[in-house]
C-alpha cells in the first residue's frame, strides 16, 4: 500500500503516513456529521411516539457530539493541510537535491522552464490535490461504503433505492477515467509548450525586434494559443458526456427513495420518520459522491505532473566516494562519448595532462574540445574508457570531492542575480571580503567595478545582464583565482577580452597556474605556443600531439590552424 501511494502520487514515506491518518480522520468527520442527523431523527421518533426524555439530556448529547466533532475537524485540518504543506516543502527539497546530482547531459535534453515548472507549479498542483482531494476522496469513499451497508441492513428496499443509482453513477464516473487521463495529459503538455514559447519570446526580444519579426512572432504565439483553446474545449466536451450521465444517475437517488417509500408507506411497512432518515442520508451521500467526483478529477489532473516528478526522481545520478585527492595528473584512456547513440563526439582519446604543466587543446570548431573539458570535470559522464585523477577513475569520485579540486572558466559564463561580491564568492564560500577583492584585482575587475553605482555591492541582474561580455568573463576568471584549485580548466577565456585586459589577465594567470594541472582551449594559437603539450583534435579524435615546434614540423592540421590564426590576428575591416 505504501509503495503504491508513493509511486502513484509521488509521496515521501512521511507523506504516506500523514495521508493514511488524514483518510481515517476524514471518515470520522463524515460520521460525526451524520451523528447530528441521527440524533435529530432519534429525537423526532421519540416525539412522535411520546417517548421524549428530558430536554437537557438531548442538549447534553448534542454538546458532547459537537465537542467530539470539533476536535476531529481540528485534527482533520492539522493532519490534512499542515502535513500537506510540509510534504510539498519536502518534495521540493528532494527534487532540488536530486537535480544537484544529475549530470549536465540531463539539462541539455530538458528545457529549464519545464524543470522550473515541475519544482514550483507541479508541486503546487500536487499540494492542492493532497490537501483538497486525496484524503477527502478516499475518506468519502469509505464513508459512502459504510453508510451504504448500514442502509441496506436497516431496510433492504430503501437501501437498494439509495445505493443502486449511486453505484451506477460512480461506475460511469470511474469508466471515464481513461478518457479524462488522456485529455488532462494532453492539456498538461500543451500548457508546457505554451510556457516554453512565452519564455523563448521574452528571451529573444532583441532578435525579434532587430530583424523585424514582431508580426511573425505574434502570429506564431496566437496560433499556439488558439490550438490550446481548441484542445481545452474538445477536452471539456469529450469528458462532459460520461460525467453528466454519472451526475444524472446520482440525482435519481431522492426520486427512487421517494418512489419506494410511497409503496412502503402505503403498506404501513415503514414509519414516516424512517423515510425522512433515508432521504437525509441520500442527500448526504449525493454530496459525498459529488465530492468524490471532484476529487477524482483533480487526482487525474495531477497524474502527468506526478509522472514528471517521478522521471526526475528516477534519473540515474552521478555516484562516487568522498576522497581526499593528493596527486593531480589527469590521464585519459580510450575515452568515448556521444550526445546521442548515433555520432561519437569523442572517439578513443588518450593523453596525460601532468601536474605543473600546461596542456593545450586546439582544433577546428566542433571537433570536441569543449566537450572534452566537460568530461574531465564530470559535468558529463563518458560512455567508454577511463579518466583518472590520482590513479582513481573520476566516476568513482564523488562530485563534491572532484569539484573541490577543479576550477573551470568556460566560454558561456553563468552569473547570478546577486552582488558582484557574492558572484565572486561562489569560487570559495568561506572567503573573506578582502580575499574576494584581491581575486577581483588579479582578474582586472576593479576597473569596471568602481564605475558601478554601488561598487562591489552592485546587483548585476539576471545572468549578469547589466555587464558586458568581457566584464562577465573577468568575474568568472576572478572566481577561479579565488578558488585556487589544483586543477584549472580554461575554455576560450580570452574570447570576450580586449587586448589590454587579455595581457593583464594572462600575467595573473601565469602566477595562478604554477604547480597546477592546467588544460586550456584557445583559438588564438599564439597564446598557447609556450604550452608544455599541445593536443590537436579533429572530428573527436587526436590528430597529433607535441610541443609547438614539433607540431609545426609534423602536423599539417596544426600548420593550417596556425596560418588561419595569423590571418585572423592581422585581419582589418
Amino acid at each position: 500500500m505504501n509503495n503504491y501511494l508513493k509511486k502513484k502520487f509521488g509521496l515521501t514515506e512521511s507523506g504516506v503516513k500523514s495521508l493514511k491518518t488524514a483518510i481515517i480522520i476524514s471518515v470520522l468527520v463524515n460520521i460525526g456529521y451524520m451523528a447530528f442527523v441521527s440524533i435529530g431523527i432519534y429525537f423526532a421518533y421519540n416525539v412522535l411516539n411520546n417517548q421524549v426524555h428530558s430536554l437537557p439530556v438531548y442538549l447534553g448529547i448534542i454538546a458532547i457530539v459537537t465537542g467530539i466533532v470539533y476536535f476531529i475537524v481540528d485534527m482533520d485540518y492539522i493532519k490534512t493541510y499542515n502535513a500537506t504543506y510540509a510534504e510539498a516543502t519536502q518534495l521540493r527539497l528532494e527534487i532540488a537535491d536530486q537535480i544537484k546530482k544529475l549530470p549536465l547531459s540531463y539539462f541539455s535534453k530538458h528545457d529549464l522552464s519545464d524543470m522550473a515548472q515541475t519544482i514550483m507549479t507541479d508541486v503546487s498542483d500536487i499540494e492542492h490535490a493532497l490537501s483538497h482531494a486525496m484524503s477527502r476522496c478516499i475518506g468519502y469513499g469509505i464513508f459512502v461504503f459504510v453508510i451504504g451497508i448500514m442502509l441496506l441492513i436497516n431496510n433492504i428496499y430503501l437501501g437498494l433505492a439509495t445505493v443502486v443509482p449511486l453505484a451506477i453513477g460512480f461506475l460511469l464516473m470511474y469508466c471515464s477515467k481513461t478518457l479524462q487521463e488522456k485529455w488532462t495529459s494532453k492539456y498538461f503538455w500543451q500548457t508546457r509548450k505554451n510556457v516554453e514559447l512565452f519564455q523563448e519570446t521574452i528571451e529573444l526580444q532583441r532578435e525579434i525586434k532587430s530583424y523585424g519579426l514582431k508580426k511573425e512572432n505574434y502570429d506564431h504565439v496566437s496560433k499556439t494559443l488558439d490550438e490550446s483553446e481548441k484542445m481545452r474545449m474538445r477536452s471539456e466536451i469529450v469528458q462532459a458526456g460520461p460525467l453528466l450521465l454519472s451526475s444524472s444517475f446520482m440525482k435519481l437517488v431522492l426520486g427512487s427513495i421517494a418512489f419506494v417509500s410511497a409503496t412502503l408507506l402505503r403498506n404501513n411497512a415503514v414509519d414516516i420518520i424512517f423515510v425522512i432518515g433515508y432521504l437525509l442520508a441520500g442527500i448526504r451521500l449525493i454530496d459525498a459522491i459529488g465530492a468524490i467526483e471532484e476529487g477524482f478529477a483533480e487526482l487525474l489532473y495531477i497524474g502527468a505532473r506526478v509522472k514528471r516528478i517521478q522521471e526526475i526522481r528516477n534519473t540515474e545520478i552521478q555516484q562516487g566516494r568522498l576522497m581526499d585527492l593528493q596527486s593531480f595528473d589527469i590521464e585519459l584512456k580510450n575515452v568515448e562519448f556521444s550526445y546521442n547513440q548515433d555520432t561519437k563526439v569523442i572517439d578513443h582519446v588518450s593523453f596525460i595532462a601532468k601536474q605543473g604543466e600546461v596542456t593545450a587543446i586546439v582544433g577546428p570548431s566542433g571537433c570536441g574540445k569543449s566537450t572534452l573539458l566537460r568530461l574531465i570535470s564530470r559535468l558529463y559522464d563518458y560512455d567508454q574508457g577511463n579518466i583518472l585523477i590520482d590513479s582513481c577513475d573520476i566516476k568513482e569520485i564523488a562530485t563534491e570531492s572532484l569539484f573541490d579540486k577543479v576550477s573551470m572558466v568556460f566560454q558561456d559564463v553563468i552569473l547570478f542575480n546577486a552582488s558582484i561580491l557574492d558572484n565572486i564568492r561562489i569560487g570559495r564560500s568561506s572567503a573573506s571580503d578582502e580575499e574576494i577583492k584581491e581575486a577581483a584585482r588579479m582578474a582586472n575587475c576593479e576597473e569596471f567595478i568602481f564605475s558601478l553605482p554601488d561598487g562591489y555591492d552592485t546587483m548585476i541582474g539576471e545572468n549578469g545582464s547589466k555587464l558586458s561580455g568581457g566584464e562577465r568573463q573577468r568575474l568568472s576568471i576572478a572566481r577561479a583565482f579565488l578558488k585556487n584549485a589544483p586543477i584549472i580548466l580554461l575554455d576560450e577565456i580570452s574570447a570576450n577580452l580586449d587586448v589590454e585586459n587579455e595581457m593583464k589577465i594572462q600575467h595573473s594567470l601565469n602566477q595562478l597556474i604554477k604547480n597546477k594541472t592546467v588544460i586550456v582551449i584557445s583559438h588564438r594559437l599564439k597564446s598557447i605556443e609556450q604550452a608544455d603539450k599541445i593536443i590537436v583534435m579533429e572530428d573527436g579524435r587526436i590528430e597529433s600531439m607535441g610541443t609547438h615546434d614539433e607540431l609545426m614540423k609534423s602536423s599539417p592540421l596544426y600548420q593550417r590552424l596556425k596560418q588561419k590564426s595569423i590571418l585572423t590576428d592581422n585581419f582589418v575591416y
